[in-house]
């Protein structure tokens, strides 16, 4: 090896140290974990094998813990992804006035805590007196146990979160947006194109870079954040109808004390993030334009 490639490596050495520590040694600890039953009480640990592997992969709980996942995912997706999307277009090339209200608006749910925007919504929420019971009211609509009935508790927990990122998201495309060079786009409307046909034709192909990454941000950090308003607002509930495979691995360590199945469900939830990745890289990823 040459002098300057031992040099490199010197330079490197304390960043990978510090990584491999703190990201490595954590996952190889929790694969090891999944192997054994513990309640991180007793100062000793039974080894089980593949038993809590076994066990949820033939109960009824995973498969419904991963359909709300894919639930919220999908949810997700639209308020935080294909809605800021939109909006971006229509702030950065459409509207010519009040931009900077409108950014400053949008933006400020992302500056407050998820935990603060769950307080708000259970008001907002609140089936007696909350303000969208009274809105419903007016039109002699009862308004439904949002957080006590199953998937509509989805729905109203990604509002919350979509509420929050939103505005972060927004700001991300849109300064995409406006770096769309507007020649091209005035050159379009030259030849009488429709704003759909310059969204579709120059806007989605010149921004897709960006964009590949808030719809990456907003899987993996979306689910992240369901754990914030999941557990001040329904613990999981109703029979794990809020529940995702982020809870139910918090839930599993800190409220049923069951770390082995606790560190199976996060094996299990590493999988399907290598999944998508191999998904994204493989296919999205070749639909993306960066400029040279």
């Amino acid at each position: 090896m040459s002098k300057n490639g031992k040099e490199a490596l010197l330079y490197i050495f304390p960043a990978a140290a510090l990584f491999l520590i703190f990201f490595y040694w954590p996952l190889l600890q929790n694969i090891y974990l999944s192997f054994f039953s513990w309640n991180m009480v007793s100062p000793t640990m039974k080894f089980v094998g593949v038993e809590n592997f076994t066990e949820l992969l033939a109960s009824a709980e995973l498969l419904k813990i991963l359909l709300n996942t894919i639930l919220f995912v999908a949810i997700m997706l639209v308020l935080n992804f294909v809605f800021p999307y939109i909006y971006s277009f229509v702030l950065g090339h459409l509207v010519h006035r009040w931009n900077a209200f409108y950014r400053s608006a949008l933006f400020l749910p992302s500056t407050l805590s998820l935990a603060v925007a769950s307080i708000l919504f259970l008001w907002i929420y609140n089936p007696l007196a909350g303000p969208l019971s009274i809105i419903l009211g007016w039109f002699d609509m009862e308004s439904p146990r949002w957080f006590k009935e199953n998937y509509l508790v989805i729905f109203a927990i990604c509002t919350i979160i979509g509420w929050k990122v939103f505005g972060y998201n927004l700001i991300i495309m849109l300064a995409a947006m406006v770096a769309v060079p507007r020649e091209m786009i005035e050159a379009a409307k030259l030849e009488n194109a429709s704003n759909w046909v310059i969204f579709k034709k120059i806007i989605l192909p010149m921004t897709s870079s960006t964009a590949i990454y808030v719809f990456t941000i907003t899987v993996v950090f979306g689910l992240q954040y369901v754990l914030v308003p999941v557990n001040m607002l329904t613990q999981g509930g109703p029979d794990q109808g809020s529940s995702n495979l982020v809870y139910i691995i918090y839930q599993y360590a800190f409220t049923f004390f069951q770390t082995g199945k606790s560190a199976a469900y996060a094996v299990i939830t590493m999988v399907c993030y290598l999944a998508f990745l191999y998904v994204k890289n493989k296919y999205l990823e070749k639909k993306v334009y960066y400029e040279n």
